[in-house]
């Protein structure tokens, strides 16, 4: 009797988190931005003027050249060529970029964190629907161990050890600089 009262009262809590675990999300999902508005994004980028540098999809007059392009973005994988593309990055890269990369061309514009959400919203809207789980076809076949290495018709000349490329200067024992 105790058992099927256990049973009833935790069948359902185990079920529930079987379901939970299952990976039925959709992979785009993890580009949801929390308080953020795609339609307010677009109008806060023509706003503050991005297209000046930046070409972006829809976006009036956004055909800069400066910057990157910002097609497709929701596919990028770095952001500013060395972040990850994570909605925290980003937002916090709209926010300040020199804060993050002090030698970057792009200049803190003073938005705010709720604009940045907005922002960052729209532009992870864009290249959404392209978007395709990794990898999307079968991985390509391996060389086979018994094969050999494709060769390489003129390879080039190994450098020389005057080579101006490979030269090393170290300096003599007794600390004096060497002699050219």
């Amino acid at each position: 009797m105790i058992l099927r009262l256990l049973l009833l009262i935790l069948m359902p809590m185990v079920l529930t988190g079987l379901a939970a675990c299952s990976d039925t999300q959709d992979p785009s999902s993890r580009l949801v931005i929390a308080g953020g508005e795609p339609e307010q994004g677009h109008a806060l980028i023509q706003a503050y003027g991005c297209g000046t540098c930046h070409t972006i999809e829809d976006v009036r007059g956004a055909r800069g050249k400066v910057g990157p392009r910002l097609e497709n973005y929701a596919q990028q994988h770095l952001l500013a060529g060395f972040l990850p593309n994570t909605p925290q990055n980003l937002i916090a890269w709209l926010i300040d970029p020199v804060a993050l990369k002090p030698t970057t061309g792009m200049p803190a514009q003073g938005v705010t964190e709720a604009e940045a959400r907005h922002m960052a919203a729209y532009l992870y809207s864009l290249g959404r629907d392209e978007m395709q789980d990794y990898p999307p076809d079968p991985p390509l076949p391996l060389r086979a161990v018994d094969e050999g290495a494709a060769d390489i018709p003129n390879p080039p000349a190994a450098p020389s050890g005057t080579d101006v490329r490979t030269r090393r200067i170290v300096p003599n024992p007794d600390g004096t600089a060497p002699k050219s």
